[in-house]
């Protein structure tokens, strides 16, 4: 998702995809840790990333930046 459409989204629905990419790193952190390691180890690094963004702009709306 580009960051001027997640820009656009309300706090509520921020509050909801960090959420679920929170899930996603979880998923990717047991499946990287168990026996085979993951095809793209990348995926970690961005998945990180996009909580990181998606909190930024969250934190943005709160101060009405």
């Amino acid at each position: 998702m580009k960051l001027n459409e997640i820009k656009e989204k309300t706090v509520e629905e921020l509050k909801e995809m960090i959420l679920n990419a929170k899930k996603e790193l979880f998923s990717l952190r047991m499946k990287h840790n168990k026996m085979t390691p993951l095809e793209n180890p990348a995926q970690l690094k961005k998945a990180r990333r996009e909580i990181a963004q998606l909190k930024t702009i969250l934190r943005q709306k709160e101060l009405n930046v």
